[in-house]
């Protein structure tokens, strides 16, 4: 049979020649001919993706106190917005016409999402284009960044393998072999696009969950073998930074210099102290479901997020950073770092055992414990941390107490890089 070239045959060959070189010698079960068949590669795309995500522009709120005119907050920000960003969003279950609908509705952090070891999952990412600033025609991908010997066609750095423009959509193909703690991002322009918000969590969940021989709940943040790892609850922290000037400038089409940068905002899961203990966003049913990938956050008729109670400027910053806990139990806390600056998170009156480092369980080559405790974390730009810590003694008299969770480098008020955990009585 002849095979024409057309464009879907002209990507399926390209993506499947990013093999050829890579691998050809490990996949006889692919060689026909001498040949690695670039269809039956390109074939993993065509399955219906797990996740949909869009890339747009969009705008979150940030405390209007202390002012920083002219650039914080924002003139051009619609009440009770203060800041324009890029993001994604979940768009996953929406129709073509809802899923355009969500263009200047994006989302800060991204949504976080979790991946079984050794599971294929399938993201298709579609390509909204900036509401605010039409003149800017950037492509967007998304990079897993930590992943281990990705295939370079679904790596998401450009150089190497596909870019989105606008109006179209790709779609990344995953199976990951090693658990941990991830992040992803956009790598096109990517000191400006990671700054504007376009940065999000990854967790890979490993073989070991469901074991309850090593630890009662059967839940783990690596194959420890021994049930070290074994959490009863676990928390996601991404951390972000938000340069105001930066972000005037992109909504207001001017040029920031990079080499000015400071940090007027640090952010835990999109949000600032004193939001970062606000309450999630509403939940839809499938996110108590372990299996699925994401949280789903309740939507509006037309697609649209709901806000959390009672905080109507969260509507488009959907996670808390706030830590709820019972006394004895073991908590797993999830950091990952996409700001610019190291970070110093410290918790004041418990001890951290830090266990793992950049999706690496703490163990020599010997298999000793490396793991270590210590009351500040210290993770750079590009890094993450895997630390469990065991709740403390209910101490009373008000309902739970409270310890802060903080960033050393941060400042302490409004606008800090600061949560709270909240430890409740034992049962």
């Amino acid at each position: 049979m002849r095979t024409t070239i057309n464009r879907r045959n002209f990507f399926r060959i390209a993506g499947g020649a990013a093999l050829v070189a890579a691998g050809a010698s490990v996949l006889p079960g692919f060689v026909g001919k001498g040949w690695l068949s670039p269809t039956q590669r390109a074939g993993a795309q065509e399955a219906a993706p797990d996740l949909d995500f869009a890339a747009t522009d969009g705008w979150i709120a940030l405390p209007a106190s202390p002012a920083m005119p002219p650039y914080h907050p924002d003139n051009m920000a619609p009440a009770p917005f203060t800041t324009y960003v890029f993001g994604f969003r979940n768009v996953t279950g929406l129709n073509a016409t809802q899923i355009l609908g969500q263009k200047m509705r994006a989302q800060h952090s991204a949504p976080m999402f979790w991946v079984n070891q050794e599971t294929t999952m399938r993201l298709r990412l579609t390509n909204l284009g900036l509401a605010i600033r039409p003149d800017l025609v950037d492509a967007h991908t998304l990079h897993w960044h930590g992943f281990r010997h990705v295939i370079p066609f679904f790596d998401g750095e450009p150089m190497g393998s596909v870019s989105v423009p606008i109006e179209r959509n790709f779609t990344y193909v995953f199976r990951p072999h090693d658990p941990g703690t991830y992040m992803y991002h956009c790598h096109v322009e990517d000191i400006e696009h990671v700054h504007m918000g376009m940065t999000g969590m990854v967790i890979v969940r490993p073989t070991q969950n469901g074991n309850t021989s090593l630890y009662p709940s059967g839940r783990y943040a690596y194959n420890d073998g021994d049930g070290s790892t074994g959490y009863d609850r676990e928390f996601g922290l991404l951390l972000s930074e938000v340069w105001n000037e930066a972000h005037w400038d992109d909504s207001h089409i001017q040029l920031p210099q990079w080499t000015e940068y400071r940090v007027d905002f640090g952010l835990i899961n999109g949000r600032t102290w004193p939001d970062t203990i606000a309450p999630n966003a509403p939940f839809a049913p499938s996110a108590s479901n372990p299996d699925a990938f994401t949280f789903a956050v309740e939507r509006t008729a037309d697609g649209d997020l709901v806000a959390p109670p009672g905080a109507p400027h969260l509507q488009y910053q959907p996670l808390t950073s706030l830590i709820t806990c019972n006394a004895g139990e073991r908590v797993l806390l999830r950091f990952a770092n996409l700001g610019f600056t190291e970070a110093a998170m410290t918790a004041t009156g418990i001890k951290l055992q830090v266990i793992g480092r950049d999706a690496t369980l703490l163990r020599g080559r010997t298999g000793a414990d490396t793991s270590y405790l210590t009351s500040t974390v210290t993770f750079n730009a590009g890094e993450s941390a895997d630390v469990i810590f065991t709740a403390p003694a209910y101490r009373g008299p008000d309902p739970y107490d409270t310890y802060l969770l903080y960033n050393r480098a941060s400042t302490h008020g409004n606008g800090a890089q600061m949560t709270e955990i909240r430890v409740y009585p034992a049962g």
